[in-house]
C-alpha cells in the first residue's frame, strides 16, 4: 500500500486553512432530469456484509522527509497546490472573464435567455455554487490547452453543473456524454463505473471533442452547435446553405430549437458572468485553489470505509466521485478518489492506523447461466442480499459470465483484477420467454381445462388469467384471455384457435415498447 506518512507534510498547511464550503446539491438541471445519487446507497444500508477477519495491516514506515507526491492537484499534478500562493486567493470569476475569446453573439434569443436568469436569482445561485465544485479544476484544463474560456461554463448550459444528470436520451453527467460517444473517446462505462460522471474524465474528453470540432469547422459558434446537435448535422446544414447560396454562420443555419438556443443560453450565462449586478444577480465568490485533491487508491476499498476515514457524508463522497456505481471502489479500475481539501489529511491519517480489511465486497463471475438462487448458493450469499444489491429482477437468469458483487470470503481475498473492474457486465435473460395475449371465443363445452390443453398452458394459468376457478366451465362465446409464448408467431396461436372450432380469434400483441424519440440534440455525443 502507498505510504500514506508520505502525503502528511504537503497537507500539514492545507488543513490549517479552510476550504471552499461544502455546497448544496440542488436544483434540477435546465434540460436534463437527476439520476439517482450514490446509485447503491439504499442497497448498502440493508445488504452491507460483516467484513470477513483478516490480518491486520501494518502500518506504512513515516517518511515525512519525501515529497508528498500522493496528494496532489489532479489536473497539475507536476505543481504543488499552495494555498499561500498569491494567487490562490484572487477571484476565480475573474480569471474565466479575462479569458473569454469566442466572438459575442447577440440577438433576441440572448436578451430572452438573459431575462429567465435574472427572474431566477435563487436558481442561478445554486447553479453556480454547486459549479464551485468543480470550476476551478476545469478552468486550469480549459487554460492549460490554451481554450477560450467560455467552454468552462457549459456545463452549467448542459447539465446545470450535476454529475448525477441524466437525459430522457440517456446523455450523462455534467458534460452530457451520450453512451456511444463516451466510449469514443475512452469514457468506460461498466458494471462497477461510468466515465461520463467522472468530472475529470468527462471534462478531458468534453475538451478534447470540443477542440476536434473547432478543427473541422473553424468556429466556435458552429463547433458549439455540432456539440449539441451532432457534427454530421451540421455539415448537411451547411451544405444546404451552400446549394442555396446563402450564409453559412450559426444564425443563417436552419437547425432544431434546442440548437437554435444553445449558443445563445451560453452567449446569456457568459454576460452574466461577466457583470452580474447589470442582471441583478450576484456571484458567490469563488478562490483561485482546487477544491478537492486526488488520494491514490492502490487496495479495494469500500466506499462506507473512505466516507468513515475521510470524515465526510456519503453525499459528499459521491459528489465528487460521482461516477462509482457500486459500494466498493475497485483499484484496477479507480486509481485515485477525490475528496475535499481540508479532508484528504484526515483520510491519510486515519487509513495509516486503520486495522483490518479494507473491502467487504468483491466481483465474481458466474461460470454459467443461472437462477438468482442458484447463483446465490454458489457465492455463499443469501438470495436476498445477491438480488437486492446487483439489482436483479424477478423472474430474470443469470447469463454466464456476467459479473455480480458478492461479499468478500476466506476464498475470496484478492483483489478485483484490472481486466473485470473495466469490463465488468451483468447479463440477464428472462427465465420464461415472454408471452403474447390471445383473445379466444369459448365454444361448447369448453371448461379451463380443455382450453388450457388446446393452448398448450396449465389450468391454473388459466384460471388466473381469466379470474375463475380451475374446474369452471366457460358458457359459449365467452371471452377467454389465454398467453402464449412471445417466441410463437403471430398466426400461430389463429390456427390452434381456428382449429378448435372458433367463432372469433385474434393473437393480440401486447404493444411493444415505443422507441423513445431521442431529441433534435447531440446525435451523436
Amino acid at each position: 500500500m502507498t505510504d500514506p506518512f508520505r502525503l502528511l507534510a504537503a497537507l500539514a498547511a492545507a488543513l490549517a486553512l479552510s476550504a471552499c464550503s461544502t455546497l448544496p446539491s440542488e436544483p434540477p438541471p435546465l434540460a436534463t432530469a437527476p439520476a439517482a445519487a450514490s446509485p447503491d446507497a439504499a442497497a448498502v444500508a440493508t445488504a452491507t456484509p460483516a467484513r470477513p477477519a483478516a490480518a491486520p495491516v501494518a502500518p506504512a514506515t513515516p517518511a515525512a522527509a519525501d515529497p508528498p507526491a500522493e496528494a496532489i492537484d489532479p489536473l497539475r499534478p507536476d505543481r504543488p497546490v499552495d494555498l499561500e500562493a498569491p494567487g490562490a486567493r484572487t477571484d476565480l470569476w475573474q480569471r474565466v472573464r479575462n479569458g473569454f475569446a469566442v466572438p459575442d453573439l447577440d440577438d433576441e434569443l440572448v436578451t430572452r435567455h438573459e431575462r429567465w436568469y435574472a427572474s431566477r436569482p435563487d436558481y442561478v445561485r445554486r447553479m453556480t455554487e454547486r459549479g464551485g465544485r468543480y470550476l476551478f479544476h476545469i478552468v486550469e484544463e480549459v487554460d492549460r490547452r490554451g481554450l477560450p474560456m467560455e467552454l468552462a461554463l457549459l456545463p452549467f448550459i448542459e447539465s446545470a453543473f450535476n454529475p448525477q444528470a441524466l437525459s430522457s436520451a440517456r446523455a450523462s453527467g455534467i458534460w452530457q456524454f451520450m453512451p456511444a460517444t463516451g466510449r469514443d473517446f475512452d469514457l468506460r462505462q461498466n458494471l462497477f463505473r461510468d466515465d461520463r460522471r467522472d468530472v475529470l474524465a468527462s471534462t478531458r474528453a468534453a475538451l478534447d471533442y470540443l477542440t476536434r470540432l473547432f478543427n473541422m469547422f473553424g468556429d466556435w459558434h458552429l463547433a458549439l452547435a455540432a456539440y449539441n446537435w451532432g457534427e454530421g448535422n451540421v455539415q448537411r446544414a451547411i451544405r444546404r446553405n451552400e446549394a442555396a447560396g446563402l450564409p453559412t454562420d450559426y444564425l443563417s443555419l436552419r437547425m432544431p430549437a434546442e440548437t437554435r438556443n444553445y449558443v445563445p443560453k451560453l452567449q446569456a450565462v457568459k454576460n452574466i458572468v461577466a457583470n452580474p449586478a447589470a442582471f441583478g444577480l450576484a456571484l458567490q465568490p469563488l478562490e483561485n485553489h482546487p477544491f478537492f485533491l486526488a488520494v491514490p487508491i492502490e487496495r479495494d476499498i469500500d466506499v462506507a470505509l473512505v466516507v468513515e476515514l475521510a470524515g465526510i457524508t456519503a453525499e459528499e463522497f459521491h459528489q465528487l466521485n460521482p461516477q462509482l456505481n457500486k459500494p466498493v471502489i475497485l483499484a484496477a479500475g479507480t486509481p485515485q478518489v477525490l475528496l475535499p481539501y481540508d479532508n484528504a489529511g484526515a483520510f491519510v491519517r486515519r487509513l495509516a492506523a486503520h486495522r483490518g480489511p479494507l473491502a467487504s465486497w468483491t466481483a465474481w463471475t458466474v461460470p454459467r447461466t443461472v437462477r438468482p438462487a442458484e447463483a446465490a448458493k454458489l457465492a455463499g450469499v443469501s438470495e436476498a442480499q445477491l438480488v437486492q444489491i446487483n439489482r436483479i429482477p424477478a423472474g430474470m437468469l443469470v447469463k454466464a459470465g456476467s459479473t455480480l458483487l458478492v461479499p468478500r470470503s476466506a476464498q475470496r481475498t484478492a483483489d478485483v483484477p484490472p481486466q473485470v473492474a473495466d469490463n465488468a457486465v451483468i447479463a440477464l435473460t428472462p427465465e420464461r420467454p415472454p408471452l403474447r395475449r390471445v383473445v379466444y371465443r369459448a365454444r361448447a363445452n369448453d371448461t379451463v381445462a380443455s382450453v388450457a390443453r388446446r393452448f398448450g398452458q396449465s389450468a391454473a394459468n388459466v384460471a388466473r388469467w381469466n379470474d375463475v376457478s380451475t374446474k369452471a366451465r366457460f358458457a359459449p362465446g365467452a371471452t377467454v384471455i389465454v398467453y402464449v409464448p412471445q417466441t410463437a408467431t403471430a398466426a400461430a396461436p389463429r390456427r390452434q384457435a381456428a382449429s378448435a372450432g372458433t367463432t372469433r380469434s385474434a393473437a393480440k400483441a401486447a404493444p411493444p415498447p415505443r422507441a423513445a424519440k431521442a431529441p433534435a440534440r447531440r446525435p451523436t455525443r
